[in-house]
């Protein structure tokens, strides 16, 4: 009885997050599915084909997009990591007390508005008129108003920005593991920070990295607020075209196709990373 009473409990308890998962993602993934499969042959009229997903491999503006969308997201993540992992070094390891939680709560104020509002920030920022160009002018870098808006520097500075923060938490949640009298045997049997680094700290942190790049990588490459804000009409990213299909064009039967190829597309870089890194999954998301 005991036993029944456990799995009912079990159950129950997972009941809402099962529900949650089929009712807001595995049922309208499936028919997203069955919509992109659908070819239109006449007015109100469709077949069953794959006939949008061959009109993505025929047409080299689509392929270029994804392969340019990928190639800066990839980018974007390596920046976020080389930014982040010091930065999630330091509040885990060195900083203590006070200074510790302060740091980490600045971390978090940039995610207390919305990321439109903190895409406008940059917008204010990069533009002719703004700070950085009147600080340029101001110290003789510059002869005159610079734009530095609506260009692929723009977006990487605005996809880094906004991911940040996840890739910070995952960083010092794992490292705040790793015993500091490990540490500590490192530098007394002769290791020099660098190999100390390579050898014990970044080998630990690998959940962390991956979990936080998986993350990262994603978000950035289904952003698309922030590269059509701050790369203009000419941004050329994957999530414009999935945009432009769904609500200007009303063609959701290419725009289903799209949105299933940059999912699958993407899990396969996913899949790529972990065995890469020779992480599994169960491990980077513990």
């Amino acid at each position: 009885m005991t036993g029944t009473s456990a799995r009912l409990g079990f159950v129950l308890l997972l009941a809402p997050a099962a529900l949650w998962l089929t009712l807001l993602i595995v049922i309208p993934h499936i028919d997203l599915f069955l919509v992109s499969l659908r070819e239109r042959i006449g007015v109100g009229q469709y077949t069953t084909s794959f006939a949008n997903y061959g009109t993505f491999l025929d047409e080299p503006l689509y392929l270029m997009t994804f392969a340019r969308t990928a190639i800066m997201s990839v980018l974007a993540t390596a920046l976020t990591l080389l930014i982040g992992f010091p930065v999630a070094y330091y509040i885990a390891k060195l900083a203590r007390g006070r200074t510790r939680s302060v740091l980490f709560l600045l971390c978090l104020v940039p995610f207390w508005v919305s990321e439109l509002v903190r895409t406008f920030g940059w917008m204010i920022l990069l533009r002719e008129t703004g700070l950085v160009s009147s600080l340029l002018q101001w110290a003789g870098l510059a002869a005159g108003p610079v734009e530095l808006l609506y260009n692929d520097a723009a977006i990487m500075v605005g996809l880094v920005y906004t991911s940040m923060l996840f890739m910070v938490v995952p960083l010092i949640t794992t490292l705040d593991s790793l015993d500091d009298a490990v540490i500590e045997a490192g530098y007394d049997l002769g290791g020099s920070a660098p190999s100390i680094l390579r050898e014990i700290v970044i080998p630990h942190a690998m959940p962390g990295i991956v979990s936080g790049c998986i993350v990262v990588f994603m978000l950035s490459l289904g952003n698309y607020l922030t590269p059509i804000m701050l790369g203009g009409k000419d941004s050329l990213w994957f999530t414009e075209l999935i945009y432009s299909q769904f609500i200007l064009r009303f063609n959701w039967e290419l725009g289903a196709a799209f949105g299933f190829v940059l999912l699958l597309l993407s899990s396969v870089i996913v899949w790529g990373t972990l065995r890469l890194t020779g992480q599994t999954l169960r491990e980077t998301m513990g």
